[in-house]
């Protein structure tokens, strides 16, 4: 039984120090190194690129935010790139008379990746900006974006996602508690250096930093890792604002979580050697503990179930300890029956904690068996 007992703490120990351990570490560390980037107001000429695929119904307001941003007018461009798209998505961004708005056309449709590829090339703007099509920025958020590049050392820049739950779903708001979580850990891996993971929807890199991917990869995990690979910093402005709907649907949301999770995976494998510690340092550490056990999880916890219940026999203490697993998932599941309510915090925590671990465990099944994925439906 000592063996069983061993793994059921080993994994314990493990997923604790994923949500709490490492981020407690971080902050600490953090507060010592303190490495904060440098910041200047001078505004550098900018392209926004825009992948889009059957964004007819929101393409032209997404646009329109980026035109009406606080920037110099000269010194702003957009490219829309249209991935295949066939619900007169491409006609809504022709429509649209501003000269700093270029429409690009992938056919035959071929994913995010291929669309940035494409566009790249023919940006004009010294430093590119990555925008969804459903991505809404503050005023000033491209400004502030833009701001931690006077730093020569920064490469790359992410800001700050806010999820919005219209309609209170518990999905939505499981979402947003769990993006305050990720964005408080991304401040202070900032301080430490560069941070691991981006959002996507408002991004951006020095142009000559930017080097084609495979369409297989995923631009918003395997593009920063290749800029920290090449030794510029990858830092997180919590000032550029980007605003989204989170999915009120679990449905949606648990496919978007596979997805991402899956295309991660594919891109730890390709950038393995930037867990090597002797090499690349705390990025090493923060990779490691960030994202790869972080996707791990879900296997720590079946395991730690599945020990659990071998020992559940042998004493109360470990019957106690098999209630609790059975009741914190039961939890998850009265969260699920009941996402459409507003919930304590607490139950929707749970539940979203459970829903994006789970998707992970798809994630991880889909990835053993050798799986890609490279386009997808818009986000509903």
């Amino acid at each position: 039984m000592y063996i069983f007992e061993f793994v059921f703490w080993a994994c314990v120990v493990i997923v604790l120090y994923v949500y709490a351990g490492y981020p407690l570490l971080c902050y600490v560390i953090a507060s010592i190194l303190n490495r904060l980037p440098a910041r200047s107001s001078h505004q550098k000429s900018t392209t926004i690129i825009i992948a889009a695929y059957n964004e007819a119904d929101q393409i032209v307001s997404t646009v329109h935010n980026k035109l009406d941003l606080v920037y110099p007018v000269e010194q702003l461009s957009i490219v829309v790139v249209s991935d295949g798209s066939d619900d007169g998505t491409d006609d809504q961004v022709a429509g649209i008379s501003d000269s700093r708005v270029r429409l690009l056309r992938q056919e035959p449709r071929a994913g995010k990746t291929a669309a940035l590829n494409l566009a790249v090339p023919l940006a004009r703007g010294n430093i590119i900006v990555f925008s969804d099509a459903n991505s809404l920025y503050a005023p000033t958020a491209l400004k502030n974006l833009l701001a931690p590049f006077a730093d020569p050392q920064v490469g790359y820049v992410t800001g700050r996602m806010v999820y919005k739950a219209p309609d209170g779903s518990l999905t939505g708001q499981g979402c947003s508690i769990y993006m305050l979580y990720e964005n408080t850990l991304r401040k202070w891996e900032t301080r430490l250096g560069s941070i691991v993971g981006v959002d996507g929807g408002i991004d951006a890199v020095r142009r000559e930093l930017y080097e084609p991917m495979r369409a297989d990869q995923l631009p918003d995990f395997v593009l920063p890792l290749n800029v920290r690979e090449k030794g510029y910093r990858v830092v997180y402005e919590p000032e550029a604002l980007l605003y989204e709907d989170a999915l009120a649907d679990a449905k949606g949301e648990f496919r978007m979580r596979v997805r991402v999770t899956l295309r991660a995976l594919h891109a730890l494998k390709d950038k393995a050697a930037l867990l090597n510690p002797v090499k690349y340092g705390l990025f090493a550490w923060q990779l490691f503990s960030h994202k790869l056990l972080r996707y791990l999880a879900p296997l720590f916890l079946i395991v730690a179930l599945v020990a659990n219940l071998i020992l559940a026999p042998s004493s109360t203490f470990w019957l106690c300890l098999i209630f609790l697993q059975f009741v914190f998932y039961l939890v998850a599941g009265f969260g699920h029956i009941m996402r459409h309510r507003h919930l304590p915090r607490v139950i929707t925590l749970i539940y979203y904690l459970c829903l994006i671990n789970l998707a992970a465990a798809v994630a991880i099944l889909r990835f053993i068996r050798g799986e890609k994925q490279i386009t997808w439906q818009p986000r509903t």
